[in-house]
């Protein structure tokens, strides 16, 4: 698998977990959306990473 669809994979599935999260609601809830969100911004930021050529 390629780092770019790795890093896409990890985004869409922070999105699920946040969107999950945001179901949940309360404090629980919090916690599972802000560790979805988390997921997302690793994932970009992941993108946006150098590769190293071997």
């Amino acid at each position: 698998m390629k780092g770019n669809t790795t890093s896409w994979v990890v985004a869409c599935v922070g999105a699920v977990v946040a969107g999950v999260g945001t179901m949940v609601g309360g404090t629980l809830g919090a916690g599972i959306t802000g560790f979805g969100l988390a997921h997302i911004v690793l994932g970009i930021l992941d993108m946006f990473r150098p590769t190293v050529r071997q």
